[in-house]
């Protein structure tokens, strides 16, 4: 392939309320706010020299708008339109200028209809990893990944891992072998990319990476102290796939967000992708404790990167069921 996708690198998330945000995201959770006006909240992660991990742009209703992927180059943007045009898929262009603080920028919605937008320059701003009398909340790092919900999980994987380049480090499959879930990387860590079998296209959650599991835990009390023990909906735990320390909220429009601490290294150009029965208890959650109903079924989401408007869902093509655990 004639392009190089460095990792996933940012969002943007459609929000009703960005005093409910700011409050949740940098009050509570110890997001950097880079940036701001009336319309707009760009926050990043401590360890972050680019502008920004996450736009929070205020809107009618929560979606989400693109999954942002850094490339290595401007030429790359150029390769991968291209590519895209080339396969049939319809491109939108966003010049230099058009977004805050971001080179030209291109969209495509990919194989599954999620909102895909790649770039290669970003304003870069201070790298706050040392000052440590700005560390909050979860002392949130940076963005590590996106998990999302889409009707065929094998179609998506192999689009993923053909066509753009990623790699698979763990996955989960039935008994009669078919891919439930799937866990992709460009950077050298488990995901930068995860897909689950569900109604979709849609967003399931952004990971934001953590210095340590104490993080995570002091996340949790800051949460419950100011006011958010609700917004919890599943953890803290272990995951199994993964071995990564995890809690998963729900922010005030109700995008899911995972804070995440504690994988591997997947460099190796050898690595073997690890499996994980859909029906393991340790798969999930390592010490056994499932996970709620609405970690199934509920997900943001998404918008169609021409028309603007919402992409419409299609029924998963394996049979949508959680996972029975027998212990």
């Amino acid at each position: 392939m004639d392009f190089n996708i460095i990792r996933c690198a940012r969002t943007v998330l459609h929000v009703t309320d960005l005093e409910a945000s700011r409050k949740f995201y940098v009050d509570t959770l110890g997001f950097i706010e880079t940036e701001s006006d009336s319309e707009n909240l760009y926050l990043r992660g401590l360890e972050e020299h680019n502008h920004h991990s996450i736009h929070l742009k205020k809107a009618e209703k929560p979606v989400v708008e693109a999954l942002g992927y850094k490339v290595a180059s401007d030429a790359d943007l150029d390769a991968l339109d291209e590519f895209f045009t080339a396969k049939g898929y319809q491109t939108k262009w966003l010049k230099e200028g058009e977004q805050r603080a971001l080179g030209r920028a291109l969209r495509v919605q990919d194989v599954s209809g999620l909102p895909l937008e790649f770039f290669a320059k970003m304003d870069h701003v201070e790298r706050l990893l040392q000052r440590y009398d700005l560390y909050r909340g979860a002392r949130i790092q940076r963005i590590d990944h996106f998990n999302c919900m889409v009707e065929d999980v094998e179609k998506a994987q192999d689009f993923y891992m053909k066509d753009l380049g990623f790699a698979c480090s763990e996955y989960t499959d039935t008994k009669e072998g078919d891919v439930w879930a799937t866990w992709l990387h460009r950077k050298q860590t488990v995901h930068d990319q995860a897909f689950m079998n569900g109604e979709g296209p849609r967003l399931h959650h952004i990971g934001f990476w953590l210095p340590d599991p104490l993080a995570l835990i002091h996340a949790c009390d800051v949460l419950a102290a100011s006011g958010y023990g609700k917004s919890i909906e599943r953890g803290p735990g272990r995951h199994g796939l993964s071995n990564a320390f995890f809690l998963y909220l729900r922010d005030p429009d109700g995008h899911r967000l995972e804070l995440y601490s504690g994988d591997y290294l997947t460099s190796d150009p050898d690595f073997k992708p690890i499996r994980w029965d859909i029906d393991d208890p340790m798969r999930q959650t390592f010490w056994g404790h499932e996970a709620p109903d609405s970690w199934f079924n509920e997900a943001s989401v998404v918008l169609d990167v021409i028309s603007g408007k919402e992409v419409p869902l299609k029924q998963p093509k394996l049979a949508k069921r959680k996972p029975e655990f027998v212990i």
